[in-house]
């Protein structure tokens, strides 16, 4: 169960609202962790587990990126409007906007896992360090990958699906039960599905301007304005130390995450082996030993308090 928020609330972002929530205190010796979810137009709620970081003294800011979640619905706009740039200018606002910019680390899912590198190759002073999820470094990586997954589902079920995808029916209920084959093999190989993922995906489900647009009808059919999208030429700007973590089982499969590992300077690379695209659901307490770590080593002025929440969650 999530640790309830000392504050939650909406910033302005231009005309809009982005809705945010912070467990723990801001303002502390340790950097708040900010987490920035995949989609696009996901929502924070399949992430909330990270809010036990602040049990080791680290606030956790949530938020719901523009058009999903408990912020503004924009259902009218198209292609020009959701670019990676808006969901760039949105994390920066936010980061200003709750006054942390001068000491956080930020935490990318997926799709944010690029928003997060985009934004740590501007340099900024007081990023502390990265930590990128389950994200492709591009997507042409990732459409290239996809058919690579996909010609590995059961028999006959890559011909279903893509049968669909040439007739445009893949609002069929038969398209969701074939997609489940790839889901549960790559996307989450819990189930059923833990509540926090499920929220997430009807939410998306119910409000899929978003992820649409952008995407497309589904995490193997790439064919919105992302489809040739890719950050590994900033790569090479960023300066923070960064933890990329992918699953054995993942979609983001280790050729579309390699060019992080190659390019950015300070790196290092976990590979959770019983997890696909979730590992904070799939493995949560291996997650929770890459992660604190990392952030110890980041962090290296708390080993004692460190020491002291692991003795009392290890026997909790």
């Amino acid at each position: 169960m999530a640790v309830t928020p000392i504050a939650k609330g909406w910033v302005p972002f231009g005309g809009y609202r982005t809705w945010y929530r912070v467990t723990g205190e801001l303002g502390g010796d340790l950097p708040a962790v900010v987490v920035v979810h995949g989609g696009p137009g996901s929502t924070h709620d399949y992430l909330l587990s990270l809010c036990a970081l602040a049990d080791y003294g680290f606030p956790v800011v949530h938020y719901d990126q523009l058009g999903g979640g408990g912020s503004t619905h924009l259902p009218g706009m198209g292609a020009d409007f959701w670019t990676p740039e808006l969901f760039g200018d949105e994390l920066d606002n936010l980061v200003q906007r709750l006054g942390i910019e001068d000491n956080y680390v930020l935490f990318g899912q997926s799709w944010g896992g690029l928003v997060v590198a985009r934004h740590a190759a501007q340099r900024p002073d007081g990023l502390r360090g990265l930590v990128i999820a389950n994200s492709p470094a591009s997507y042409v990586l990732w459409r290239q990958e996809m058919d690579v997954l996909r010609a590995q589902l059961p028999p006959g079920v890559d011909a279903q699906l893509r049968a669909h995808e040439a007739a445009g029916t893949t609002d069929a209920p038969e398209y969701f039960e074939l997609m489940r084959a790839f889901y549960d093999r790559h996307v989450c190989r819990v189930l059923p599905w833990p509540g926090d993922y499920l929220a997430s995906f009807m939410e998306m489900a119910d409000n899929n301007t978003v992820y649409s647009v952008m995407n497309g009808p589904s995490e193997f059919t790439v064919t919105g304005s992302l489809k040739d999208y890719s950050v590994v030429d900033y790569l090479d700007d960023i300066e923070a130390p960064t933890l990329v973590i992918s699953g054995r089982h993942d979609e983001a499969t280790p050729a579309t995450v390699q060019p992080y590992f190659d390019r950015i300077h300070d790196v290092r690379w976990e590979i959770l082996e019983n997890s696909s695209h979730v590992p904070h659901l799939e493995e949560p307490e291996r997650f929770r030993e890459v992660l604190l770590g990392f952030l110890q080593d980041i962090q290296p002025t708390a080993p004692a308090r460190w020491g002291a929440q692991r003795e009392v969650a290890s026997h909790g």
